[in-house]
């Protein structure tokens, strides 16, 4: 509608209206002749009057109501939540308002896709469905599905009393301006459920279409086209949202703890001053290995270096980034690992030995921090021999760190750790960063060190 057209006239208006609720302007018609630039009535057609955009917009939003599929869910909005979520714990927090932030910022702007990774009851299909009703308010289109709902309309529109043509749906959720797409998982385990999935994430990743997807499921585990699509950073933003009830295999490990948490690499202090260049430029090397392997978790990084040369640092900083982009890794101490085995046998324990250590064995990244003299029992050996020779097998993302030498360690596992088609080991030189530790002190320890190590 042009400049000319917000004038309007009617011969309404040299008429009194007949009641106080009739419009003055179009006297209750709803329509009026347009202005010309002139000033003159345009007798030609007609526009609606202004008396009636609230009732135009109220059904404009009724329609984009009904087309959204939210339903019940038109009540989750950004105005009822908390921004900091449920939960008092200060890192669930923190995740949470980070993710609240990043979904305040698509529902104003929807661009790419956003990611929302968590577990049941962390407040996700809120924040999804909170982007969705901010667009409709905004009388923008969106429309809402969950993954199950949306393949049971689809195997049902095949039915011989099926009201709506399979095409017509299908292109419906492929085509809507911004999708919401509601606990994707990886029980879909029928090749028919899996291929409807993949043509519809496909369709909308090659055209760089809007979508919110919320899932449980860590994305480095999905299948590698969908992975592929989710883990994209030209497109994706993944932001990882932590529930209180969380049941994730991370919570055996050791970053719950607040020290590890905050070993981050944007922590890690590699240019030490009181360090010898050849110390320090050792310890770049072994951050930029580190930084790598969390980029692209893939093969063997084993740490070897004494007590307090910052090889936990870096292990933890890796799990820190991969939890921070929404994918699971599991950083645990060797001795609590195998605290944690051996209190399955307890009559009080709630899982069995067999599902923690299949649980613990298949983590997509598994972090053994301290592998040394705890194994020094049988029972012990035996338990991290089959850890090690799994994930040996299976090419699993692993990293190792270790006081001892390579050859200290029993012959079986060594050999694993030093196979260059699969292991990188770095000795990282730098002598122990906590307290007062003066470089000439560390390096005298660093050389004790140095004769009795041997690297293949």
């Amino acid at each position: 509608m042009s400049g000319a057209d917000t004038d309007t006239w009617s011969n309404a208006e040299q008429e009194e209206s007949s009641t106080s609720s009739t419009c003055p302007v179009c006297k209750g018609i709803g329509f009026v002749y347009p202005l010309l630039a002139s000033g003159n009535p345009d007798f030609s057609r007609v526009v609606p009057c202004r008396c009636t955009h609230e009732e135009l917009r109220k059904e404009k939003l009724a329609q984009l109501q009904q087309y959204s599929n939210l339903g019940a869910l038109s009540r989750l909005t950004f105005d009822n939540l908390i921004p900091a979520g449920r939960y008092d714990e200060a890192t669930s927090q923190q995740y949470f308002t980070q993710a609240y932030e990043a979904a305040k910022a698509f529902a104003s702007n929807p661009q790419g896709w956003l990611i929302l990774v968590g577990p049941n009851g962390c407040g996700k299909t809120h924040l999804a469905c909170a982007i969705a009703n901010h667009r409709l308010s905004l009388g923008q289109p969106a429309f809402y599905i969950g993954v199950a709902d949306l393949l049971d309309h689809l195997r049902s529109a095949f039915g011989p009393n099926s009201d709506i043509d399979y095409d017509q749906l299908f292109e419906q959720v492929k085509q809507t301006p911004l999708l919401v797409l509601d606990d994707l998982t990886m029980t879909v385990t029928t090749p028919w459920a899996r291929g409807k999935l993949e043509q519809l994430l496909d369709y909308r990743f090659n055209a760089r279409l809007p979508a919110v997807i919320t899932t449980d499921v860590p994305v480095e585990e999905f299948e590698e086209n969908l992975r592929g699509h989710l883990t994209d950073p030209e497109l994706c933003q993944i932001c990882v949202v932590q529930g209180k009830s969380s049941r994730s295999l991370e919570r055996l490990g050791g970053l719950e703890l607040e020290l590890l948490r905050k070993m981050t690499f944007k922590s890690f202090d590699w240019k030490r001053l009181n360090l010898p260049p050849e110390q320090r430029q050792n310890l770049e090397q072994a951050f930029r290995l580190a930084f790598s392997f969390a980029e692209s978790p893939q093969g063997w990084l084993i740490l070897v270096g004494p007590n307090g040369c910052g090889k936990t640092h870096l292990a933890a900083a890796i799990a820190n980034h991969l939890r921070q982009q929404g994918k699971s890794a599991l950083f645990i101490v060797v001795a609590d690992l195998l605290d944690h085995l051996r209190s399955t046998f307890s009559p009080e324990s709630r899982v069995s030995y067999d599902e923690l250590f299949e649980r613990i064995r298949k983590a997509p990244v598994l972090i053994l921090d301290d592998f040394g003299e705890q194994s020094a029992t049988p029972w012990a050996q035996e338990k991290l021999y089959q850890l090690i020779n799994y994930r040996y097998n299976a090419r699993s993302a692993t990293v190792i760190t270790t006081c001892l030498s390579l050859d200290e360690i029993e012959g079986r596992i060594s050999s694993r750790m030093v196979d260059p088609s699969l292991s990188l080991v770095f000795n990282v030189m730098a002598p122990d960063y906590r307290g007062d530790t003066k470089a000439d002190r560390g390096s005298r320890s660093q050389q004790r060190y140095s004769r009795r190590r041997r690297l293949s």
